[in-house]
C-alpha cells in the first residue's frame, strides 16, 4: 500500500513574506490537516522555510489525532538556516523557553538566537541531505555551516541523496527539439544533431570536429582559468559554444546570451563534451543531462592538467559520485579531446555505457526517499 505523504514547500512565496510568513503558512497547514481529519503517514518538509513544522508537529499537533504521522526533512544545503530571536517562536504557538536550548533550537554559535533549520533537523524522524558528490561524513565535517554538533548527534537518521533531472523532458530518444532522435544503441542521430547545431550557430559543419558546450547558470566572465583551457583545446581544432559566459565569438567559438530551450537541448545533443564549472549539484543538473545526451562532462579547475578528485572515498557516496569519478573525474579537457581523436571506438563505447545509466529523479533520489518513508513507517 502506497504511503500517503503531504509535502510542504513554500519556497516560492514572495521574498517579503520572510520568517513570519513561512511560519504562518506552516502552522496553517498543520491546522488544516488536524481539523480536516487527515492522517498522513509522512509530513515531508524542505529546507529552513518549512523546518518549523518539525517542532510544531511534535510539541502541538501530534496529540491531535496524528500519532501515526512521522516527519521527513529534505535539505538541499546548510547555507541558509534562519536565525531568529527566541520570542518569535511564540507567534506560531511554540514556547520559546522550552526550545531555546542547546539540544533543541538554540544556535551553536549565536547562542542568544534560535536556529529554525536546526529545529527541523532535531525534530524530524529522518533527514535527507541532497548532495550528489559528498558522503555523509564529509558533509558533517566540512559543509555543515556550524551545524556539525547537531548533525553528528543525529547522524543515524541522516541519508544522502544525489540530485536528479526530469527524464520525461531530457531524453534524446524522444526529445521533440532534436532534428533526429538517438539512443545508446543507435548514436547516428547524435552526428546529425551536431551538424544541425553547427549550422544554426554558423560554425564550420563537420561531424568529426570535437564540439564542446559550456553551460552556466548565470552570465559569467570568461575568466583566466577557462581562457587557458579553451586556448589549449583550440590548438587541437576544437569548437566551443558558451551559454551564460561572456566570450567574444570567433570562427571556432560562439556565445549564447539568451535562454532558448530548443537550442539548449540541441547543445547537449550536438556536443561531444560539456565543460562544467562543477559536478556539485549545479541548478540545471548539467553533468546529469550531459551523460544522458552522450556528452562527456568535464570539470575545469585552475590547472588544466590537474582536475579535482571529486569523491570522498567512503562507502556512503552516491552511485552518481562513484560513477562520475571513475569514468570522467580524472579527465582534463585536453585529455578528453585526445581520447576522442585517438581511440574513437573506445570513446563511443564509453559514452554509450554512460547514456544507459539512470541519474534522473526517478532513480537513486527516488530510492533514497522511499527508503526513508519505509523506515519511518516502521517507527513506533
Amino acid at each position: 500500500m502506497a504511503l500517503e505523504s503531504l509535502s510542504f514547500n513554500l519556497c516560492t512565496i514572495h521574498p517579503f513574506l520572510i520568517v513570519k510568513g513561512f511560519t504562518y503558512f506552516s502552522r496553517a497547514s498543520l491546522d488544516y490537516i488536524a481539523k480536516s481529519g487527515k492522517q498522513p503517514d509522512v509530513l515531508h518538509i524542505h529546507n529552513w522555510e518549512t523546518a518549523i513544522v518539525g517542532p510544531l508537529f511534535w510539541d502541538i499537533f501530534v496529540k491531535q489525532g496524528l500519532g501515526g504521522t512521522r516527519v521527513l526533512l529534505t535539505c538541499h544545503d546548510f547555507d541558509s538556516q534562519c536565525l531568529e530571536q527566541p520570542d518569535k517562536l511564540a507567534l506560531c504557538g511554540l514556547d520559546p523557553a522550552s526550545l531555546h536550548r542547546p539540544d533543541r533550537l538554540q544556535d551553536h554559535t549565536m547562542t542568544h538566537l534560535v536556529n529554525v533549520l536546526k529545529g527541523g533537523l532535531v525534530y524530524s524522524n529522518k533527514v535527507v541531505i541532497v548532495s550528489s558528490m559528498y558522503s555523509k561524513e564529509r558533509i558533517i565535517s566540512s559543509f555543515s555551516h556550524g551545524l556539525e554538533p547537531t548533525l553528528a548527534i543525529h547522524k543515524d537518521k541522516l541519508l544522502v541523496s544525489p540530485c536528479g533531472f526530469d527524464n520525461s523532458t531530457w531524453d534524446p530518444s524522444k526529445d521533440k527539439f532534436l532534428p533526429k532522435n538517438y539512443s545508446a544503441d543507435d548514436l547516428k542521430g547524435k552526428s546529425i544533431c551536431k551538424v544541425a547545431l553547427q549550422q544554426q550557430l554558423g560554425l564550420s559543419r563537420n561531424s568529426s570536429t570535437v564540439l564542446v558546450g559550456c553551460i552556466s547558470t548565470e552570465l559569467l566572465d570568461f575568466d583566466l582559468n577557462i581562457q587557458k583551457v579553451v586556448w589549449n583545446a583550440t590548438q587541437k581544432n576544437v569548437q566551443f559554444i558558451f551559454v551564460g559566459s561572456k566570450v567574444t565569438s570567433d570562427e571556432t567559438m560562439r556565445f549564447v546570451n539568451k535562454y532558448d530551450e530548443a537550442l539548449l537541448h540541441l547543445i547537449y545533443a550536438g556536443s561531444d563534451i560539456i565543460l562544467c564549472q562543477s559536478f556539485h549539484d549545479p541548478l540545471p543538473q548539467v553533468p546529469l543531462k550531459a551523460l544522458k545526451y552522450g556528452a562527456a562532462p568535464v570539470a575545469v579547475t585552475s590547472n588544466e592538467n590537474k582536475f579535482r578528485h571529486f569523491v570522498a572515498h567512503e562507502q556512503e557516496t552516491t552511485r552518481f559520485s562513484q560513477f562520475i569519478s571513475s569514468a570522467f573525474g580524472y579527465l582534463s579537457l585536453s585529455q578528453a579531446v585526445d581520447e576522442i581523436k585517438n581511440n574513437p571506438s573506445k570513446w563511443k563505447q564509453k559514452i554509450a555505457d554512460a547514456m544507459v545509466k539512470d541519474f534522473s529523479w526517478n532513480a537513486e533520489c527516488y530510492d533514497v526517499h522511499v527508503s526513508a518513508y519505509t523506515a519511518m513507517k516502521s517507527l513506533s
